[in-house]
C-alpha cells in the first residue's frame, strides 16, 4: 500500500515505523517546509493518507485531499467546528475518512466501557463524574479530543447530564474534565465516579505511542474500497 504522511512530528515517525514493519511503502512525507507538495498527491501516486497535524491546518489539508478523492485517515483534533463540512464534502466527493480521537484499539476499548459504565451509573445519580486527562507539556489541544470523546460517550448515555465543562467548577448536570499538563507524562485518561461512599474509576494509560500509530495504519489498510465517514469503531467492528 503507497501511504502518504501528512504531519513529520513525533506521531508521523511512529507511524511511518509502523507502515514499513506491516510491509507498505511511504511514498510521500508533508511537512511545514514543503507544504506546497500537498497539491501533488492523487490517486494516481497515493492509496491512502494518514494526516496528523495541527486543527488550524488540518481541516485545509482534508479539503485539497478529499477533494481529489484521496482516502483519508486523519487524527488530528480539536476542529470540531468544521467536522460537518468535512464530512459532507466526503461524502459528496465519493471518498473516504476514518476520523478519530485516538486510533489506539485499547482506547477504543476503553471507549465502550466507558460507554457501558456510563449506563450502568445513571442508575445511581449520587455519583458524580468527572474526567482528567495529563499529557505532556507540548501537546496543543486541551482538553485531548480523547476526553471530549470520553465525556460525549457519558452525555449520550446520560440525559441527566447537559454537557462537559473545563477547569472549572461544574453544575450538578454538568462533567467536569480536568486537563493537566506536565513533562514527563504518558498519555493517561480517567473516568471517575465520586460520592461521599466510595469512588469508582477507571483508567487508560499509554506506555508510548506505538499503539496510536499502529492503530493509524490498521485504519489506513481498512479504508481501502471504503466510501463514506468512518470512525475507528468501524475498523475494530466495536
Amino acid at each position: 500500500m503507497r501511504i502518504a504522511l501528512v504531519g513529520y512530528g513525533k506521531m508521523g515517525k511512529a507511524i511511518e515505523k509502523i507502515a514499513f514493519q506491516r510491509g507498505h511503502e511511504v511514498v510521500a512525507i508533508i511537512h511545514s517546509s514543503n507544504a506546497g507538495e500537498l497539491n501533488d498527491i492523487s490517486v494516481e501516486n497515493t492509496d491512502v493518507v494518514i494526516e496528523f497535524t495541527r486543527p488550524d491546518l488540518a481541516p485545509l489539508h482534508l479539503t485539497t485531499l478529499l477533494s481529489k478523492g484521496v482516502p483519508v485517515v486523519c487524527g488530528t483534533t480539536a476542529w470540531h467546528t468544521q467536522e460537518a463540512d468535512i464530512y459532507k464534502l466526503a461524502k459528496e466527493k465519493g471518498g473516504c475518512l476514518v476520523h478519530a480521537s485516538n486510533f489506539s484499539p485499547g482506547v477504543n476499548l476503553f471507549f465502550v466501557l466507558n460507554d457501558y459504565l456510563a449506563i450502568m451509573m445513571a442508575k445511581w445519580p449520587e455519583y458524580k463524574v468527572e474526567i482528567t486527562e495529563t499529557h505532556h507539556t507540548a501537546k496543543l489541544d486541551a482538553p485531548s479530543g480523547t476526553a471530549i470523546t470520553l465525556a460525549n460517550g457519558i452525555l449520550t448515555q446520560r440525559p441527566d447530564l447537559t454537557k462537559w465543562v473545563e477547569g472549572q467548577p461544574a453544575n450538578e448536570n454538568e462533567i467536569l474534565i480536568h486537563a493537566i499538563r506536565k513533562d514527563p507524562a504518558p498519555g493517561t485518561h480517567s473516568i471517575a465516579y465520586q460520592s461521599a461512599i466510595d469512588d469508582i474509576t477507571i483508567t487508560h494509560e499509554a506506555h508510548n505511542r506505538e499503539g496510536f500509530a499502529t492503530g493509524a495504519v490498521m485504519a489506513a489498510e481498512w479504508s481501502m474500497g471504503k466510501k463514506g465517514v468512518f470512525s475507528m469503531r468501524d475498523v475494530l467492528s466495536l
